[in-house]
This record gives structure tokens, C-alpha cells and sequence, in this order.
């Protein structure tokens, strides 16, 4: 017996994004739905080649997708909302809609609600379930690829969402507890596994999550009876449960005894928990070790990888050991071939998706053969370790003499928020309800290929910057005539709202196709942050300035905050992420201070990533908000009282951590609500928020317009919990993803519910 290499899951959209064009096109009416299958198709092929290419030995089936995998569990077992059970209606398109809403066999709907995977930036839609729900076997996906790769030559290992966690992170819509649903969603697994069986896979691999999470006694007592019925269900099949993104603490015990043949579990994440799940396997379990990680660039230090793994061989033999990555490779760039423009010497110390296949195969070889078997290899690895380590672009001693220094006493505004608000309200002058925008309006084909041109250096600077300009004059012209009272320039010299900060700040290097699925078609390139990071000069001013020159209305200074930038970027690893995020701090804190001195009287530092970067061990979270308050606060918080700061979050439950943004203490803070219908105002009922929010008024993620009564019924829902005096009105979020003619119509519904409920306010 050998040991086996194994992955749980590549990227899905492409190595340059094929499946986000092919979406993009079908959804636009420009491709068929045969089409985009074939499109799909062909690119769960391409992945199949590159494992087989690379020696791994299960791999992973079912891991793609056309939009979400949660989404895709929900289909599969028939956890349809009623609104989206509408007859006479093609089952993509059925699909599409409880993704993205709009119109569905001539009805307007609303999408599923939208929120983060666990701690990543990946996205995932929120199923709908209901006391008493029966579920049914509704799609053959599964089956249907198993056979895809089959018919190519290759046996895969199906992967499916556990039933545990599909529960948990499912929502109940009438109260109910969802863990009442398990019998009836284990018999339409079992109906699932059964049907792979016949068709003759010998593995599949459930993921369960959230195992790694806080979970009740309650809780875990299901695992053990859910897994025997599954296995009882499908003798000839071997079952591996897969565990990710952290240790599973006081739910150890529970997974290892698991009724299952194999575990997975993270060991980049919590390397300690290898050993201790040694202690107590069962002679009847294997362990799948994931030692490469499955959501960083760096190259794995091989040498110690198989320092562990021997050790882990040792205890369990080869038949019982799988080597892998942390978690799915769905959070990396797919190949770092595909950078030839990437600096060579940071490019030497990374790895993407297809890297990550070559290091487990390695290993395993290593494992299986003996080290002599991959001596160059190892020498490679610890020869990139050690010259990284020995780089002198890591440090920059201009930034650790600042960050050495006190700065206890940066972190605090001159005022209290009372104070700010009268100065506030002398200096804007705006009315009750103001209205705003997030900061981003659509990137149109021209915008993108404006930018395109200039990077390719087929227009200067001057054709560059010319372009912007008349792009945000015309934004202000909108803004002004639809009657918005905080504008806006739009961001159409950003590509990404980090990615543009990566480009400007020192010890930051971006990537032509490193991209990575935020949700959707949605993909992002994360920068990739490898040393002390510094601001060498102004980034944003210049737009700023330029756009507050056509208008008389306050225009925000647009800048992404130091949690996001850190949470959305590839970090170093070789110091605490706390004392980088102080650094990017300092870098927005220099721009804030610039801003204003331009005479920029709003400034908005996003931070959507807060609630994301929570770590899932309950005993870390307070450490990682005390710095990321403290990073936010530092930032900020050298603003004069009459400069309002925003801040932005969204698609997070904010109930638990709602102390910690009132922390912030921003002038103004806006928030995702629309596709919860105002359900996450509940963490400013039973916590007495002191400052101003804008809760969202419709869905940016979704093409569809809503009508002025929607917003009015929003607003008025928001304001029976937030204050008049203290309520703005927004947008969910940046409009960079919908097109102007879904802009202009929303944007004009939402100023007239604002003034409608203004009125109101008036004659009462």
C-alpha cells in the first residue's frame, strides 16, 4: 500500500476566466444554454487533465460550478422558495434567478441571500428552508459529471456538502429548527450516494465545515447517526469527511470517531491538531492530511512538510494516510505559468492551484519512495525559502521605526461623535435622510478598455486620464440631476478596490491573471502583499479634487481600509497579520490627511472584510478585533471633526461583533440589507448603535430594478429602528457590477423614496 495524493477541489471560472465570459454572454442573451454547458464542460475536463498530469490520485468531481456550490446542494435536494417555483420555466433558468433574481416566467423575484463563506471573500447563497420541508432528489449533477469524467478516463471522487452543514448554514424561514429536517435530506443523500455507487466511484468526499465551528452538544450528537445511516446506505462506497479553514477544537472527538473511512483535516490552519487526532483515530480511519495551503501563495517549505507527514506515516502506515491541500484550491489563482510579467524574484517564492497539485505530488513521491526520490525538489524549496527570508525588498526600516514608535494616541478623534455631528452638519448642510451611493458605478466596456489600452500602451497618459475625466463628469452630471446629495466619482480608474491600493503601496506586487471567484462571474485578483508596505505618494487626491471641481454637493474621498486590504490580498506570513494591517493603516492615515487638506469634506474608508476576517476559533476572535479596530481607528481617526468618515460593510451577520464596529466609531456607517429585507438592522435594535447607518435599499448583485414602494417599505422598516436624524439611504453596496440602464432607473427610485419618506417625516 502506497500513499495517496489527493485534492478537494480546483478553481472553477478558468485559468483567464473562460467561465465568467461564458456566463456573462448567456446571461446577456448573446449564447445558448448548450453553450454554456459546453463551455463548463470543457473546463472540468481541462481541470481533470491537470490532476492526472500531476500525479494526484483522487480527484476531485462535482467541486465545479455555475455559480455556488451551496447553491448547487440546494437544487440537488429540491430546497426551492416558493417564489422561485414558477412552472413553465427552464431549469437554468430557475437557477439564475434564486442566484441573482429578476425575471422568472414573467414574474419579478428576489434572490437567495448572499453572505461570506466562512472566513473568505468566496460567497455563498443562503438557502431557504421551513419547518416541516421534504426534500427530493431534484438533479443528477453529481452523477452527471462522475460520468463526464468517467468517459474521459478518469475516476473521480464526487464531492458533496455535507447534510450537517447544509442545515446549519441554511436559514429558517418560519422559526423552525433545521436540524428537524435531517431524516428526510439523509434519505435524498443516501438516494445520491447510491446512484454514484452504480456508477461506480469507490470515494466520495462530504465536506463538513462546519466542524469547525462552535457547535452544541445538540449538534455534534447528529454527526454520528447521520453518517451511519449514509454508510448504511452505500456499503461499497468509502466515505471521506473533509474538515477546513481551522482546528475542530472541542469537535475533535466527534470527527474522529466518525462511522466513516477517512477525515481530512487542515493542518496549515491548525498544525497542532495532527497530533492530537493521531492520539485518538480508530484503527479503521485514514487521515487526509492537507500541508499545502489551500488559501496562500506561498510556496510550501517542503523539507518540513514531509518532516510531518513521515511522522504521521510512521504512526499510521501508508494505506492510511492521504496527503492533500488545507482546503479546496478554489481560493488561488489557478497557475502561475500565467504570469510572465510577475516580478522574478516574488514570483519565485509562489505557488497558485496548479503549483499546489505538483507540491502534494511531490510529497506523496517523497512518502512513497524516499527523499533521494525528490532531492532537487527539496533543495528548490528550501533555496526559495531561505533567499525570500534573506530578500532585502521585505523590510523597510523607515516602516518598522513607525511602526515601533507610540501611536496609542493616533487612534482616537478629537471629538466625541456629538461633537463631530454639529460640525458635521454646519459644514455639509444636508437634509434628514441624506442620499448617497457606495462609491463605484458601472465599469462599462469602454471604461475597461480605456484601461485596457493604457496598460498596453496603445494610449498615453494624457488620451488616459482624458478619458476618466469626461467619464466622471458625466457620473457628476447624473448624480446632480437625479438629485443624490453626496456624489460620487465613480472609481473608473479602479479595476478593484483593492487590487487599485495593491498597484500604488510598496511591498505589494499584482498579477495579470491571478484571479479568484468572489461570487458569481465576480472574480478578483488579490495583490499579493510580501513586504513592509508603504504609501511612496498621494493615490487618490488628484479624482478627488477633480470631481469636487464640477459640483457644488460634497463628493467622498474613496479609500479601502486596512482589514479589507489585508483580508482580500495574499499576506506575507512571516509576521502577524496585525502588525501588516498597522502598516497599511499609517499608508490610508497619510491619505486621509491629504484628502482633507485638498478640501475633501466626506471620506469613506471601506471595510467589508471585518466581519470576514473573525477568526472561527471563538478564543481568537477578541485578540483579532481588538487590532483591526485599533488598525481602523488608526487610519481614520486624524480626520478634523467637520470631515465625516464612512465606513462600509456587507454580507456579514453582524449581531456578535456589533460592539466592536461601534469601536469604529465612523460618522456614518452603511450596510448590505436589502436581500434580508432590513432582517440585519436586529443588531442595531438590541444594541444601542450610536452613530449614522445606511442600511441598503436594493440589491447591487442583482440585475433586477426594484419600484420606489419597495424602497419606501425598506426605508420605513429601517426607520423604526434607526433614528431620522441618523438615517442615510443607499445602495447595498458599489455599483461597478450592473450596467446604466439598471443604474440610472434604481438610483432615481431610491432619491424619490427618500424624498416620499422625507415628505412624510415633513407632514407629521
Amino acid at each position: 500500500m502506497v500513499v495517496l495524493a489527493t485534492n478537494l477541489g480546483f478553481p472553477r471560472m478558468g485559468p483567464k476566466r473562460e467561465l465568467k465570459q461564458a456566463l456573462e454572454s448567456y446571461w446577456a442573451q448573446k449564447s445558448s444554454a448548450a453553450e454554456l454547458q459546453q463551455s463548463a464542460a470543457d473546463l472540468r475536463h481541462l481541470s481533470w487533465d491537470l490532476h492526472r498530469a500531476a500525479g494526484i490520485d483522487h480527484i476531485p468531481s462535482n467541486d465545479a460550478s455555475l455559480y455556488d456550490h451551496v447553491l448547487d446542494t440546494a437544487v440537488l435536494v429540491g430546497a426551492i422558495p416558493e417564489r422561485h417555483q414558477v412552472g413553465g420555466v427552464e431549469a437554468l433558468d430557475r437557477y439564475f434567478a434564486m442566484a441573482r433574481g429578476g425575471g422568472l416566467g414573467g414574474q419579478s423575484v428576489t434572490a437567495l441571500e448572499m453572505t461570506k463563506w466562512f472566513d473568505t471573500n468566496y460567497h455563498y447563497l443562503v438557502p431557504e428552508l421551513h419547518k416541516g420541508q421534504q426534500f427530493s432528489l431534484a438533479s443528477t449533477k453529481p452523477l452527471d459529471e462522475f460520468r463526464q469524467a468517467l468517459a474521459v478516463g478518469v475516476t473521480t471522487r464526487p464531492v458533496l456538502l455535507g447534510p450537517v452543514s447544509f442545515l446549519l448554514l441554511s436559514k429558517g424561514t418560519d422559526g423552525g429548527d433545521n436540524l428537524d429536517l435531517l431524516p428526510s435530506l439523509i434519505a435524498t443523500y443516501a438516494e445520491v450516494l447510491q446512484s454514484l455507487e452504480q456508477a461506480g466511484a469507490s470515494w466520495v468526499q462530504i465536506d463538513e465545515p462546519v466542524l469547525a465551528l462552535h457547535l452544541d452538544l445538540d449538534q455534534r450528537s447528529v454527526f454520528d447517526r447521520t453518517y451511519a445511516d449514509l454508510r448504511a446506505a452505500a456499503p461499497g462506497l468509502r466515505l471521506l469527511v473533509a474538515t477546513y479553514f481551522a482546528g475542530l477544537g472541542e469537535n475533535l472527538q466527534t470527527a474522529v470517531h466518525l462511522p466513516v473511512d477517512a477525515l481530512h483535516l487542515d493542518a496549515v490552519s491548525s498544525p497542532g491538531q495532527v497530533d492530537l487526532a493521531m492520539a485518538e483515530v480508530p484503527d479503521t480511519l485514514a487521515l487526509s492530511l492537507g500541508v499545502v495551503d489551500g488559501r496562500n501563495v506561498w510556496r510550501t517549505d517542503l523539507a518540513a512538510a514531509l518532516d510531518r507527514l513521515e511522522a504521521a506515516q510512521h504512526k499510521l502506515g501508508s494505506e492510511r494516510l492521504l496527503v492533500g491541500p488545507s482546503c479546496s484550491l478554489l481560493h488561488l489563482p489557478v497557475d502561475l505559468g500565467l504570469e510572465p510579467a510577475l516580478d522574478d524574484e516574488v514570483r519565485s517564492w509562489l505557488a497558485f492551484a496548479v503549483q499546489r497539485l505538483d507540491e502534494i505530488s511531490t510529497l506523496v513521491r517523497g512518502l512513497n519512495e524516499g527523499r533521494e526520490a525528490i532531492a532537487d525538489e527539496l533543495a528548490a524549496s528550501t533555496a526559495a525559502a531561505q533567499a525570500r527570508q534573506a530578500s532585502p525588498r521585505v523590510v523597510n526600516p523607515a516602516v518598522r521605526q513607525r511602526l515601533a514608535g507610540d501611536s496609542t494616541g493616533l487612534e482616537h478623534r478629537a471629538s466625541a461623535y456629538g461633537m463631530r455631528r454639529q460640525a458635521q452638519q454646519a459644514n455639509l448642510g444636508l437634509p434628514i435622510l441624506p442620499t448617497t451611493t457606495i462609491g463605484s458605478f458601472p465599469q462599462t466596456p469602454a471604461v475597461r478598455s480605456l484601461r485596457a489600452q493604457f496598460k498596453s500602451g496603445r494610449i498615453d497618459t494624457e488620451a488616459y486620464e482624458e478619458g476618466l475625466r469626461a467619464y466622471i463628469s458625466d457620473a457628476v452630471a447624473f448624480q446632480e440631476e437625479v438629485g443624490l446629495d453626496v456624489l460620487v466619482h465613480g472609481e473608473p480608474e479602479r479595476n478593484d478596490m483593492v487590487e487599485y491600493f495593491g498597484e500604488l503601496l510598496e511591498g505589494c506586487v499584482v498579477t495579470s491573471n491571478g484571479w479568484v471567484q468572489s461570487y458569481g462571474s465576480r472574480c478578483v485578483k488579490p495583490p499579493i502583499i510580501y513586504g513592509d508596505v508603504n504609501r511612496p505618494r498621494p493615490m487618490t487626491v488628484d479624482w478627488a479634487v477633480y470631481t469636487q471641481s464640477l459640483t457644488d454637493r460634497p463628493v467622498k474621498g474613496m479609500l479601502t481600509g486596512p482589514i479589507t486590504i489585508l483580508q482580500w490580498s495574499f499576506v506575507r506570513n512571516d509576521q502577524p497579520h496585525g502588525d501588516t494591517a498597522r502598516q497599511i493603516a499609517f499608508a490610508i492615515r497619510d491619505e486621509v490627511a491629504d484628502l482633507e487638506a485638498a478640501g475633501i469634506k466626506v471620506i469613506q474608508i471601506d471595510e467589508p472584510a471585518l466581519r470576514e476576517g473573525l477568526p472561527l476559533p471563538e478564543g481568537e476572535r477578541k485578540a483579532y478585533l481588538e487590532w483591526a479596530v485599533s488598525a481602523f481607528k488608526l487610519a481614520s481617526s486624524g480626520a478634523r471633526d467637520e470631515t465625516q468618515i464612512h465606513t462600509h460593510m456587507c454580507y456579514a451577520e453582524f449581531n456578535d461583533i456589533i460592539d466592536s464596529i461601534a469601536a469604529f466609531d465612523a460618522d456614518v456607517i452603511s450596510i448590505e440589507a436589502s436581500r434580508s429585507r432590513m432582517e440585519l438592522l436586529a443588531a442595531f435594535t438590541d444594541f444601542d448603535y450610536p452613530n449614522e447607518v445606511g442600511p441598503g435599499l436594493f440589491d447591487i448583485h442583482s440585475p433586477r430594478v426594484p419600484e420606489t414602494s419597495e424602497m419606501v417599505e425598506l426605508l420605513l422598516a429601517a426607520l423604526a429602528v434607526v433614528p431620522a436624524e441618523r438615517l442615510w439611504v443607499n445602495p447595498d453596496c458599489g455599483l461597478k457590477t450592473r450596467r446604466w440602464d439598471e443604474v440610472r432607473p434604481a438610483i432615481t427610485n431610491l432619491v424619490a423614496a427618500a424624498h416620499e419618506v422625507r415628505d412624510g417625516l415633513a407632514s407629521n
